[in-house]
């Protein structure tokens, strides 16, 4: 079977240091065990280094050490990514104070993944903003159905099925 191409925003890397939301930080913690494994074929762009580098230390070095246990593409930005960043916000996907998240989205879409992981509830992994891509995507020639999801949606269920012998 094909590996899913997965796209992590930053709010997924920076659950794995993030002591106040201790289920989030388990539960992503998980998934990146699975990451480790190489079963999906994971990319960042670089927006999202440059968002990590906003956090403060320790934790921005931890978090750096952990990208080094995965593999991983980096995407660098271009003009096609910024191009539908600025389709997805002309077009009320999201608004302009959330042009990271476009970008996000833009960086997924362009480099052909099949889904973006993020915890960011309040404007990503919402029907409405994955309704929103989908149809902006369509009108400028991009077929493939990208999915936002929470990082439990690829660990759930599976400690379940070798328990049960399958």
């Amino acid at each position: 079977m094909k590996k899913l191409k997965l796209y992590l925003d930053t709010s997924v890397i920076s659950h794995l240091r993030h002591e106040d939301v201790p289920e989030k930080m388990k539960d992503t913690l998980l998934f990146w065990e699975e990451l480790k494994t190489g079963k999906h074929e994971v990319v960042i762009s670089e927006f999202t280094l440059d968002e990590l580098r906003q956090c403060p230390e320790p934790k921005q070095t931890e978090l750096f050490n952990c990208l080094g246990d995965i593999e991983y593409v980096l995407l660098k930005e271009n003009h096609e990514v910024k191009a539908l960043t600025e389709t997805y916000l002309e077009e009320g996907v999201l608004s302009r104070k959330n042009r990271g998240d476009c970008l996000h989205m833009a960086f997924a879409t362009v480099n052909g993944c099949d889904m973006i992981a993020s915890w960011n509830f309040k404007h990503m992994v919402r029907v409405k903003v994955i309704q929103g891509i989908r149809i902006v995507n369509a009108k400028k020639g991009y077929f493939k159905l990208i999915d936002i999801i929470q990082p439990t949606m690829m660990t759930q269920g599976e400690e379940t099925n070798e328990s049960a012998g399958n």
